[in-house]
């Protein structure tokens, strides 16, 4: 049997370690290159398959290392998602050039048939005219935004295409590209296993240790919501499937784009209140917009607010997962995602939080 040799930037990430796991637990894998600017975890280092390389992507010098081991399939998930106070042309620099290193890098070495490239939502736009009925497809691309990071990812996307088309018409031979935009990823291991400052961790009262972190709970002991505001969210397991059919399946397209959403309902804010045990705080989008300018100067961007992403906490930004549905069914809905701990990850959820689907089923 031959085995894939796959490079997964971003490994000591949420979804890439998570890659990296799922993956190394396959026959048909033999290597995984994993590279990120952050030390390897033990959890990652337990991995059998694992080669880590420890690494800017923005600073040359990793390719050659990459190279060598000769890969025929790249997952881009790496991203500073966190804006870094006082320095945007320097997370410019790690993220949208970071990001065209690792497509140079696809694009020239011809042993690399497959690119999957993590994209966001988030660069549809959250804007105070957008209606809960409307759900954005691929189609209609994206629009500009001032929040770094729906910038940043729009730009980003925009290079792929731009280099993928123009290696098309100079008649190289290139990768098959996917692009996917998920929904806010969420399941046990993003919620226990690997707790990030977020909406659903701020929520849940996971967020533990300094002052910050205690300020934003005890700010949280309501949900706070605007009228008509909803989120969507996938679960780490249906993400880790539709990356393993776009690596490892036999697929028709040179490049396609995926909303990673699941079909239904999106989650509300009554939703997200009755998940956590919480009363709904109904607020103004003027008063998150103060809020995140606080927290976002008050802390020094330790609190993740940084400029308009208040308004992602404001208004509704839905996706069409109709798409998706065409080649992959979701496993979990938005709202069993968001509320229920099952998953691969379960046995990281201490006993009193775990909350079962399957209970519900019965």
């Amino acid at each position: 049997m031959q085995t894939r040799t796959i490079f997964i930037t971003g490994g000591a990430g949420y979804v890439g370690e998570m890659l990296c796991d799922q993956f190394s637990k396959r026959e048909d894998v033999g290597l995984i290159i994993a590279l990120d600017k952050e030390p390897q975890s033990e959890f990652s280092k337990s991995l059998p398959k694992v080669q880590y390389i420890e690494h800017n992507l923005a600073n040359d010098g990793w390719q050659e290392q990459v190279a060598a081991l000769a890969p025929d399939t790249v997952v881009h998930t790496a991203w500073q998602i966190r804006a870094m106070y006082g320095q945007p042309k320097e997370q410019w620099r790690w993220n949208v050039d970071g990001s065209q290193k690792v497509f140079d890098f696809a694009f020239s070495h011809p042993g690399v048939k497959k690119l999957v490239y993590f994209s966001t939502a988030s660069s549809y736009s959250a804007r105070a005219d957008n209606q809960l009925s409307h759900f954005y497809t691929e189609d209609e691309g994206f629009r500009a935004d001032d929040y770094i990071y729906a910038h940043e990812k729009m730009t980003t996307e925009q290079n792929l295409k731009a280099t993928f088309d123009a290696a098309v018409a100079a008649g190289k031979a290139v990768p098959q590209v996917t692009v996917v935009r998920p929904a806010a990823i969420t399941g046990p291991r993003g919620r226990y296993m690997r707790i990030r400052f977020g909406l659903q961790s701020a929520l849940q009262g996971n967020l533990k240790g300094n002052f910050v972190y205690r300020l934003v709970t005890a700010l949280t002991s309501f949900v706070p919501a605007t009228k008509g505001w909803a989120r969507q969210f996938i679960h780490e397991d249906d993400v880790s499937d539709i990356v393993a059919k776009l690596t490892f399946d036999t697929l028709s397209w040179q490049y396609n784009v995926f909303n990673i959403t699941p079909e239904g309902e999106p989650v509300l804010a009554p939703d997200m209140a009755a998940a956590v045990g919480k009363k709904i705080l109904p607020i103004q989008p003027w008063m998150a917009r103060i809020a995140f300018f606080f927290f976002w100067h008050g802390t020094r961007g330790r609190v993740p607010t940084c400029p308009g992403s208040w308004r992602f906490y404001s208004y509704p930004v839905l996706m069409s997962g109709k798409k998706l549905a065409s080649f992959y069914a979701c496993q979990y809905s938005a709202k069993d995602a968001f509320q229920y701990t099952d998953g691969r990850y379960e046995s990281y959820v201490p006993e009193p939080a775990r909350r079962s689907r399957s209970a519900k089923l019965t």
